[in-house]
């Protein structure tokens, strides 16, 4: 009977307990309803505070609108139309860039209301204007999510009509100077030609006008129309057109003339690729460098672009919140002036100019350094083109002309990496002296203008120019014998000959105000073959040096073995490495190589000069595809003053066959060196 009671008496609990169950997942499945639906709301909430910090991001202020509260907007004293023109006034009056937004935080508050916060940064002609703080509300109407507004919104203490007033005193640009002060990059004032359009006349008279002004001042006759068309101009104003570097005495019909104080590069081609030029600064160099300011110029390319930030200084001014009345109320960006510094650098000027000449926009460059301080007297680059042009508006016409040009003039080929030919078997003697394998006065039997190792090398042969036998150092300097120094790269090995290279600058990043790829010996840590060891051995194979490089590596020749590193800045402390050859090494190659100048059959004899002791290596650099056919030829000279060790020069013509040879067109620069440089 107690059996049956229990069984009776547990049916109600089984039933009490399979309700709770119905009731807690009632329960559970309404909370998890509503806390989808709370998200849902807040997510539509954040997507109008995203839609609004994307448009303000853009400056695209006629979309706020259909995201403001338009109650809000009428309680402060504003509508649609008037919110959308003061954005545009403000934003564009402070000539704001770069606006971003961080921190961005959208939280409920209670039903239908989010309070909504974020910061803002941006640039102005002051520089970068950070953490802006904002606060405002955000709420449900129907099925919209409304920003509330007020004129904090602009500013975080605007109110009411609230104005910004914004005063720049500009910060002049520092100039670079060459060693003697001479200006290479200066502010120097010219005439700014303009136009008013009010004074051009009507119909035929108005087009002859503005064909004169073209014809007079060089300036595309659609590049004037197209500033006469800017939305701002109208009779009386003074519209700019470009800048006369020659003095103007008289002027077509309708046009002006005013002082202005410009960028102006003096050596113009001669320097172009060493100093460069400045530009307007971009959006993409904001984005680069948010510290910059919203308006002026950045250096483009060159010094001006190395030393852009010691040059540029700093405007200063203040932003200011003002009343209606334009009384001040508070300061939001104030930063005091701060002009730029003074570059001055190891260039000659005069030097720079020399080098530059003797191309006649022949392809190629000139560096000239002195060997005892490292100071780079010229580096110069043909054919060039003219910075004033790219700082002050190039025609179309112009531009194309450069970008065209199959031999680049916008390239900097001192800093350009080349096979450095017969130059560099200096460098190979030299290491093959201190290694004991290259006996100086050991005279080797060489038959014949071209030679292989043995049958193993194929159809491979290393050739030579002049037919001598027997050869020694002396003579194969003079005759430039890639056989002979084929040879004794041979004859040194690969690991006696990379252990010397290593003493020298290869693989190094040299500190020079100059961007360039370190120095390469090959394009492996081996050469995989005796041919191309012994083809690096002549100044051939996978060798990569910039003129700058072989200039600072020739050094050794006359620093009894001392490698002294270049530097383009003077007050830079000169920088050196001891004993990368040995004295002994660097004396005999050096003395070996007046012969070149001082022979009559030396290569360089054109340059002997019975009052002046020069030393001096031709180099040539065949780039072809394949053995036994005509390649392409740069032509190096490498020239040392052995009576004060006051300049090495390192000379190279691209494409000599076509373009005459370095040797050729140095002279007036030799004898102008010779004869000034103190």
């Amino acid at each position: 009977m107690k059996r049956a009671k229990n069984k009776k008496s547990n049916k109600p609990i089984v039933l009490g307990i399979s309700g709770v169950v119905v009731v807690a997942a009632l329960a559970g499945g309404y909370f998890a309803y509503s806390s989808w639906q709370k998200n849902q709301e807040l997510s539509k909430a954040e997507k109008s505070a995203k839609s609004f910090l994307n448009y303000f991001s853009k400056q695209e202020f006629d979309q706020f609108p259909k995201l403001l509260n338009e109650a809000t907007v009428k309680k402060s004293g504003y509508d649609n139309a008037k919110v959308v023109e003061k954005y545009q006034t403000v934003f564009s009056g402070i000539q704001a860039e770069g606006i971003k937004s961080k921190e961005v935080k959208v939280t409920q508050e209670k039903e239908g209301e989010y309070t909504f916060t974020y910061k803002l940064d941006m640039t102005t002609p002051l520089g970068n204007l950070k953490d802006l703080a904002y606060k405002t509300t955000i709420k449900k109407e129907g099925e919209s999510y409304k920003i509330e507004w007020a004129p904090n919104l602009i500013f975080p203490e605007m109110a009411g009509q609230d104005k910004i007033s914004i005063g720049i005193d500009t910060a002049t640009r520092g100039e670079i100077v060459d060693r003697n002060g001479e200006g290479l990059a200066v502010n120097q004032t010219f005439d700014q030609v303009g136009i008013d359009p009010g004074k051009l006349g009507e119909g035929q008279e108005k087009t002859n006008n503005i064909k004169a002004f073209s014809d007079q001042f060089k300036v595309p006759v659609d590049e004037i129309e197209q500033k006469l068309d800017q939305d701002w101009v109208k009779a009386g104003d003074f519209v700019p057109i470009t800048i006369s570097f020659d003095s103007v005495t008289t002027l077509p019909q309708g046009a002006a003339s005013q002082d202005a104080t410009v960028r102006y590069y003096p050596l113009k081609e001669a320097g172009a690729q060493l100093v460069g030029y400045v530009g307007t600064i971009t959006a993409e160099d904001i984005e680069k460098d948010p510290s910059l300011s919203s308006s002026g110029t950045i250096g483009k390319v060159g010094l001006e672009q190395t030393f852009d930030k010691q040059l540029r200084g700093q405007d200063g001014g203040n932003i200011t919140i003002t009343d209606e009345q334009g009384n001040a109320k508070s300061i939001l960006q104030k930063v005091d002036k701060k002009d730029g510094e003074k570059i001055q650098l190891t260039i000659d000027k005069n030097v720079q100019s020399q080098a530059y000449d003797i191309f006649v926009n022949r392809p190629g460059s000139a560096v000239i350094m002195d060997p005892q301080q490292g100071d780079l007297l010229a580096a110069a680059s043909s054919p060039s083109f003219d910075p004033n042009k790219m700082t002050h508006g190039i025609s179309q016409a112009d531009y194309d002309a450069y970008a065209n040009n199959e031999n680049l003039p916008f390239t900097a080929r001192f800093a350009t990496g080349y096979a450095p030919g017969s130059t560099f078997k200096t460098i190979t003697g030299g290491i093959g002296l201190d290694a004991g394998t290259l006996k100086p006065d050991e005279e080797i039997a060489i038959n014949g203008l071209k030679w292989q190792k043995d049958a193993s090398w194929g159809d491979y042969y290393v050739t030579r120019v002049k037919e001598a036998s027997p050869v020694n150092l002396r003579t194969a300097l003079v005759n430039s014998d890639n056989i002979y120094f084929a040879e004794q790269t041979l004859r040194m090995g690969e690991d006696t000959f990379r252990k010397g290279l290593g003493k020298f600058i290869f693989g190094e990043k040299l500190d020079l105000a100059i961007p360039m790829n370190p120095a390469q010996i090959s394009n492996e840590k081996t050469f995989n073959s005796d041919i191309l060891l012994a083809d690096t051995g002549y100044g051939q194979g996978q060798l990569l040096i910039t003129p700058i490089q072989q200039a600072a590596m020739y050094t050794v020749f006359q620093n009894e073995g001392k490698l002294v590193y270049p530097k383009i800045e003077l007050n830079k402390e000169t920088k050196t490495k001891e004993n990368v050859i040995s004295s002994n090494a660097a004396n005999t190659i050096v003395t070996d190589l007046l012969g070149s100048v001082e022979d009559e059959t030396g290569y360089v004899h054109n340059m002997y000069n019975p009052d002046f002791s020069l030393a001096a290596k031709t180099g040539t650099a065949e780039i072809k595809d394949k053995q036994d056919t005509v390649g392409k030829e740069n032509s190096f000279l490498l020239a040392m003053d052995r009576s004060h060790n006051k300049f090495s020069a390192m000379i190279m013509v691209e494409d000599s066959r076509k373009n005459d040879t370095a040797t050729n067109i140095s002279k007036p620069l030799i004898d102008y060196l010779e004869t000034n440089l103190k």
